[in-house]
């Protein structure tokens, strides 16, 4: 069940005391293009109806249908919120992908030589970071920029590098 859905975010807590749901956030546009989300745990499966998204500091406030007060909103605090996966994959822009898409790709050199495999992803307010692990099993962080990966081939987990000295050492 888990791989239909992807993670958009995590209630952090409550704001005010009308239901609204202080939400943290990887990417912008996919909590501002959300219409509907869902909870999951172990047992259960609750869907949600996004009414409105605004932005404060660096979280977005989030009013669901379902939730009308601070007592219906408190039992889902820490939770984290998804979307569809093929619902995600319809919004994304050409050069957008799904991190989770990322991990496993194989990345080589412009020489086509196998440099190593994408084991996660890292995130910092500037950009997402690729943990590329080479060949002798070490594990460099890599800015996932256009200059450094001119090809991003999802189909294929493949990646094409275009390194600068001392980036994969």
């Amino acid at each position: 069940m888990e791989n239909q859905y992807i993670s958009i975010g995590k209630i952090t807590n409550f704001f005010g005391i009308k239901g609204e749901a202080k939400v943290g956030f990887d990417n912008l546009n996919q909590i501002k293009n959300a219409k509907e989300v869902f909870l999951l745990d172990d047992k259960s499966k609750r869907k949600l109806t996004i009414k409105s998204v605004r932005f404060h500091k660096n979280f977005a406030i989030v009013k669901f249908n379902e939730i009308d007060d601070i007592n219906d909103l408190i039992q889902y605090k820490g939770q984290r919120i998804f979307v569809l996966k093929e619902e995600a994959i319809k919004k994304l822009e050409k050069d957008e992908f799904l991190i989770s898409d990322l991990v496993g790709c194989i990345v080589y050199d412009e020489n086509q030589e196998k440099i190593g495999e994408v084991v996660a992803i890292s995130t910092n307010s500037s950009q997402d970071l690729l943990n590329i692990k080479n060949l002798i099993g070490k594990v460099c962080l890599v800015p996932f920029v256009e200059e450094f990966f001119p090809v991003v081939d999802i189909k294929n987990k493949k990646m094409i590098i275009k390194p600068i000295e001392g980036l994969l050492t």
